[in-house]
């Protein structure tokens, strides 16, 4: 299957002021459009894969974000908000009295095709978690994965979207999920109750999850992966090994925890006294280190992984 992208660009347009719309819609390339940032008392930009562009020498008013706003769903305690049925995001920056100072408008896409490179590894039914810097496609990637589950290897999938970034903002999911579920969540410091809310209510066989984060979090990705379900999530980090050093995110991978061995332990494994050792097994038994849309690097038997890197292999 080749990739067929969809990005209901002109619903993110219309949120825009004529002045800055139209200069935007003047723009080559405009299917690579990345986001259009817009500052109060700077001029607003639109940003592409390789360039910035000023759309006007006039500068941001406070008519320009009210204008905005006025156009989008309410913003969350995250200070992101979205266009009903679409995949688009808009981040707020607030001063310190909570007015809107600063909006950028990012482009939601969905990609159908993304995952052919892993697909062997999402029917497998091991928990996969997917690393990678910001932007390099981790949620578009986990979009398509539910979708795939879903409808081509009729899987009962439950997306927890905590900003509304894999199904779209408003009640009606985006059809780029497919028949996979979503549960939206009140806060994102709620996220880990709706995690295991969706296995206790909803009986699942995969459960979808972006941006782990906490150590609550992922407390409840064990929990999950240890009923049996099968977790496909993304966390913070570009690759194993930094995943290795985050203490809050470290037991995803089966923690990492400092033991001292004895004089003849020590000698039979000619290290010194004081090693690193995993904890226990991995909550994902794969980690896909996503480099580009079309490069991945897959460890494909985590724990295996983080011995060899803690032995200094």
């Amino acid at each position: 299957m080749s990739k067929i992208t969809t990005d209901d660009l002109d619903a993110l347009l219309d949120i825009l002021p004529p002045h800055i719309r139209q200069p935007l819609c003047q723009q080559e390339g405009m299917r690579e459009l990345l986001e259009v940032v817009l500052d109060l008392g700077r001029s607003p930009e639109a940003r592409f894969p390789q360039r910035e562009v000023v759309l006007n020498p006039q500068e941001v008013s406070e008519s320009d974000i009210e204008y905005v706003a006025s156009r989008i769903s309410t913003f969350g305690d995250d200070n992101r908000a979205g266009i009903e049925r679409t995949l688009h995001r808009i981040s707020a920056i607030r001063n310190r009295k909570g007015r809107i100072v600063g909006l950028t408008c990012r482009v939601g896409r969905a990609i159908f095709g993304t995952i052919k490179v892993i697909e062997d590894l999402i029917q497998s039914g091991k928990s996969i978690l997917l690393l990678g810097r910001p932007g390099v496609g981790k949620t578009t990637m986990l979009r398509e994965v539910a979708r795939v589950l879903a409808d081509d290897f009729n899987k009962r999938v439950i997306i927890v979207d905590t900003s509304n970034e894999i199904a779209g903002d408003g009640d009606i999911p985006h059809p780029a999920i497919g028949h996979a579920r979503r549960m939206q969540v009140l806060t994102p410091t709620l996220q880990h109750a709706v995690m295991i809310e969706a296995v206790e209510n909803h009986m699942p066989e995969v459960i979808v999850i972006d941006e782990i984060g906490t150590e609550l979090e992922a407390q409840a990705a064990r929990t999950i992966a240890e009923r049996g379900v099968q977790l496909v999530g993304t966390a913070h980090g570009n690759t194993l090994e930094n995943l290795m050093m985050n203490p809050t995110l470290a037991d995803l991978i089966g923690g990492i925890q400092t033991v001292t061995l004895g004089d003849e332990e020590a000698k039979r494994r000619h290290t010194q006294k004081s090693i690193l050792e995993r904890m226990s097994s991995p909550t994902f038994n794969i980690v896909v280190e996503i480099q580009d849309f079309d490069k991945v690097t897959i460890h494909s038997d985590v724990g295996e992984a983080v011995d060899a890197i803690l032995r200094g292999q």
